[in-house]
C-alpha cells in the first residue's frame, strides 16, 4: 500500500488467509484497499459484511450504512438478513432505526426477536407511529407466550400489554387489538402458561 501497489496489496492480503488467520482483519484490510481505490461497489459486495461485524446487529448495520452512503439502507438490510439465515428477527432494531417499519414488523414475526426490544419499540413509538407500535407490541407478546426472552418477569409481560394497548388507542383500533392479544394468549402452550397467569384476568380468561 505504501508503494501504491494496491492490486498487489489486495492479492497479498487474500493469499494470507488460512486456518489460524483472522478473516475479519484481512477482510477489513481488503475493504480499505478497494475503498481507497474508488471501488466502492466491489468493496461492498466482497467485504462489507465481514469487515464491519460489531457486537450488535444494529451496530453492524449502522457501520455499513455510514461507510457506503451510495447504497440504500433497505438494500444493506436485505443483504444482512440473507447473511444470517434463521436469525432474521434479530435485524428488527436495524430496520426500525431507519424507519423501515413494515420490514421491521415482518422480520420480528419471521423468527424469534427479543421481546424486551419489541416492547421498547412499542413504548417509544406509541405516539409517533402507533400502528407500528401495536405490531411491535403484539409480536413481543407472541414471543413471550412462546417462551422467548432473557430473565423475563411478570412486569415485562404487563409492560408489553400496556404499551401495546396504549398504541392501539392512539391508532384507533383498541378493541381489535384487545381481541388479537386475547386470542394469542388463549392459545399459549409454552410451560405453565406464564403470560396467561399475568394477563388472564385482564383479558377475561380467568
Amino acid at each position: 500500500m505504501a508503494m501504491d501497489k494496491k492490486a498487489e496489496a489486495l492479492r497479498f492480503a487474500e493469499d494470507s488467509r488460512g486456518m489460524n488467520e483472522p478473516d475479519f482483519i484481512i477482510s477489513k484490510a481488503c475493504e480499505e484497499i478497494l475503498l481507497s481505490s474508488g471501488m466502492s461497489e466491489e468493496s461492498y459486495n466482497r467485504y462489507a459484511i465481514e469487515a464491519n461485524l460489531k457486537t450488535t446487529n444494529l451496530a453492524t448495520f449502522r457501520a455499513i450504512v455510514k461507510k457506503y452512503p451510495n447504497i440504500k439502507p433497505v438494500d444493506i438490510l436485505q443483504d444482512l438478513v440473507v447473511s444470517t439465515p434463521g436469525d432474521e428477527g434479530k435485524w428488527f432494531a436495524a430496520a426500525k432505526s431507519v424507519g423501515l417499519y413494515d420490514e421491521a414488523v415482518e422480520l420480528a414475526n419471521r423468527t424469534p426477536c427479543d421481546p424486551k426490544t419489541l416492547t421498547r419499540a412499542a413504548r417509544d413509538m406509541a405516539e409517533t407511529e402507533p400502528r407500528f407500535a401495536v405490531e411491535a407490541g403484539v409480536a413481543a407478546l407472541r414471543w413471550l407466550a412462546e417462551g422467548y426472552g432473557y430473565e423475563i418477569t411478570g412486569w415485562d409481560v404487563q409492560e408489553a400489554y400496556d404499551y401495546t394497548m396504549k398504541a392501539a388507542e392512539n391508532a384507533g383500533y383498541k378493541a381489535e387489538t384487545f381481541e388479537r392479544i386475547r386470542e394469542l394468549v388463549e392459545g399459549e402452550k409454552f410451560g405453565e402458561g406464564f403470560v396467561t397467569r399475568i394477563l388472564g384476568r385482564e383479558l377475561g380468561l380467568k
